[in-house]
């Protein structure tokens, strides 16, 4: 079916792992573009619906429960808000964004498996796996613990050593222990059920292979690999205390795998949201299924979750997963246990009502067939050179020549009309709309938003090139006529931009009292903004970001590397050598910390008051996980007291505290000396 022959629109949105805040990758990666796709849907009269939600099972929040001393529920109760919270700020709009450890999830989760297990879909195969014999249970992959066989890491997990990336077995593990006990684990036999893929090889590789040569390069090109590669049976089942119990006979203590678990979260969302009509979202032919993801999914919702919705047997197939590659920032991996991203929540703290900014820049960088890359120096760019001088500044000369010349009120035209040269600029409006139309509706989210700026150049352009300003005297007839075709593009703007900047054209559409829906079709349709309406009070849609904001962030994300340096100590290779006379320049000294307290806006940063035998000294340090301000005061610390002042969240920093990092146990010691001596004194 083309688009035009489905009745409706399903859109999901990868279910974010409840295990920690979502950011910018997050964000670019699935979130904006699937949002920006489904409010133009909206726009456009498509009846749809755009779901999402938590995906709370796995191993993962088990040893984050385990490692702060609470329950996995705590976890993913704490973690669901804040991402919930996340999403809806920054303008995600979901139809219903619930989770996987719901009422309704757990029961659908077990009927699904059952229905295929009652059809004889699942292969029940036994197998060798490691057991606790301490803790009396199967160990997970990543409750085994070891050495590296490939760089050496001593805390290499069972699934993945983190230090080096390589994918590991456990058995690949050099001295492997339970990250539960510490014990060795022995081998011992357990059965679980298979999701026979195999078997579903020959009419995936049709369906994909054949069926859906549109899909993006990346999509396509990742699975003919692993259908290449040939498909093997998958464990739907696992030996763990944290998920949705089996619901067979024999299967005690065990749970369904969080991959087979988690998908089956967008139909039970659905089902919680619909209880009375969910089916024909999820059963009925005519509904067009489109799943937004990043490409670490791109197997799951293109190969495995189809072959459990084919097993089962009543569900639709995807039309499309226009999944995205990964988002990197200041050229490095976006890695949450390095700290190395821009987390969600701290952005709204640093940079207050500037969503739509992140937004674009994301959209603009939007890592649609390749890893992009995210700077703060592209964000700074991109805002003051496109957002503020071009689309901000349309609309700002617009709005203001209309109050200066005609007292904010769309002029008349009566007297002169529109000229050939108005006529040919407005006829280029529903031209772009068809551009971004086919754009979005081919998932090319980036171009389409490129496109939607050309409209804000065209008028921007226009205004330059009549010169109102110049002709109020002389002819101020035609002074209404310019002003009159600026306001149409500024309105037609208002309804283009929507789906990219939902506040922003919120408020423009306030500013210019637009009247009417926010419908796609009225872009480039007509007049409208009638002769005579009266305008609302003009304000700045984007504001300049100046230098300061930006060193902000980039001294942000300098602490977090000087900190991860600093963790780094059983890196595999040594920093490269310097001389003496490199190293003998750093002064370092003791000083006795003399008040302590957080920085406000800050979850991280500790602002501390040092006596440095000097007259004194403050130094901002980025402790606050490990340590009460309250506890420091009184403690003699080391810094670097040479280390050139910068700036963090507009103080002033005058040196750098040193500490130490214990990766094992994450605890973070200040380095101090053995005995209370004078401050200021020289550390040789």
């Amino acid at each position: 079916m083309s688009q035009k022959e489905f009745k409706r629109t399903l859109v999901t949105a990868a279910l974010p792992y409840a295990n920690g805040p979502v950011h910018i990758g997050h964000l670019a990666g699935v979130y904006v573009p699937a949002d920006i796709y489904v409010r133009y849907l909206r726009m456009n009269g498509t009846e749809c619906l755009f779901v999402g939600g938590s995906d709370e099972h796995g191993v993962p929040i088990t040893l984050r429960a385990k490692k702060e001393g609470i329950t996995p529920q705590d976890v993913v109760d704490r973690y669901h808000d804040l991402i919930k919270k996340s999403f809806e700020e920054f303008g995600i709009s979901f139809d219903v964004y619930s989770r996987t450890t719901s009422e309704t999830h757990y029961h659908l989760a077990q009927e699904f498996f059952r229905t295929i297990y009652e059809k004889g879909g699942f292969k029940e195969i036994e197998s060798e796996q490691y057991y606790d014999e301490e803790a009396k249970t199967f160990l997970a992959d990543r409750y085994i613990v070891g050495t590296c066989p490939v760089c050496g890491n001593e805390n290499a997990y069972g699934d993945q050593c983190e230090k080096c990336g390589t994918s590991l077995s456990p058995t690949e593990l050099i001295n492997p222990h339970s990250a539960i006990s510490g014990a060795k684990p022995v081998m011992k036999p357990t059965k679980h059920w298979y999701l026979p893929l195999d078997q579903d090889e020959p009419w995936l590789r049709e369906w994909i292979l054949e069926g859906h040569k549109e899909w993006r390069p990346n999509v396509y090109g990742q699975c003919k690999s692993w259908l290449d590669m040939g498909l093997h049976p998958r464990a739907v089942s696992r030996d763990l205390d944290w998920g949705i119990p089996v619901p067979v006979e024999g299967a005690e203590g065990k749970v369904l795998y969080v991959w087979f678990d988690a998908p089956i979260g967008y139909i039970s969302n659905t089902k919680e949201l619909l209880p009375d009509t969910w089916e024909t979202w999820w059963k009925d032919k005519e509904t067009k299924l489109v799943h937004f993801i990043g490409k670490d999914n791109i197997v799951f919702h293109c190969i495995v979750f189809p072959a459990m919705l084919k097993a089962e047997g009543s569900y639709i197939l995807p039309d499309n997963v226009p999944a995205n590659e990964f988002l990197n920032l200041e050229g490095d991996k976006i890695s949450t246990s390095r700290n190395w991203a821009v987390w969600l929540n701290e952005y709204l703290e640093d940079l207050p009502g500037k969503q739509d900014v992140l937004r674009y820049v994301l959209t603009a960088n939007a890592p649609e067939t390749k890893d992009n890359d995210f700077t703060w120096a592209d964000y700074q760019a991109r805002n003051n050179n496109e957002l503020v001088a071009i689309l901000g500044n349309f609309v700002n000369r617009a709005l203001v020549l209309t109050g200066k010349y005609f007292g904010g009120k769309v002029p008349s035209m009566a007297a002169q009309g529109l000229t050939a040269e108005d006529k040919e600029v407005l006829a280029q409006i529903p031209v772009l709309r068809d551009k971004v139309s086919t754009l979005l509706e081919d998932y090319h989210i980036r171009d389409a938003q490129r496109e939607a700026m050309n409209l804000a150049r065209l008028g921007n352009k226009y205004l330059a090139d009549q010169e109102p300003w110049k002709l109020h005297k002389t002819d101020p007839d035609r002074v209404a006529s310019i002003l009159f075709v600026s306001l149409q593009i500024v309105a037609n703007c208002a309804l283009l931009f929507e789906p990219f900047l939902p506040f922003s054209m919120e408020k423009l559409r306030e500013m210019i009292r637009l009247p009417g829906k926010t419908d796609w079709k009225r872009i480039g349709n007509g007049t409208l903004l009638e002769e005579g309406h009266e305008l609302g009070t003009s304000e700045l849609l984007f504001e300049k970001i100046e230098d300061e904001v930006i060193r902000t962030q980039l001294d942000k994300l300098a602490a977090t590397k000087a900190a991860n340096e600093k963790a780094g100590a059983k890196a595999p290779a040594i920093a490269p050598e310097v001389t003496f006379d490199k190293f003998e320049p750093l002064d370092i000294r003791v000083g006795t910390v003399t008040a302590c307290e957080k920085m406000p806006k800050s979850d991280k940063l500790l602002k501390f008051s040092i006596d440095d035998g000097l007259g004194g000294r403050t130094i901002l340090s980025g402790i606050a996980k490990w340590h009460k301000p309250e506890d420091l005061v009184g403690k003699q610390v080391c810094f670097i007291a040479n280390l050139a002042p910068r700036k963090m969240m507009g103080q002033l920093s005058e040196g750098m505290i040193l500490s130490a990092l214990d990766e094992n146990s994450d605890t973070l010691s200040l380095i101090s000396p053995m005995g209370k001596i004078a401050p200021g004194s020289k550390i040789s």
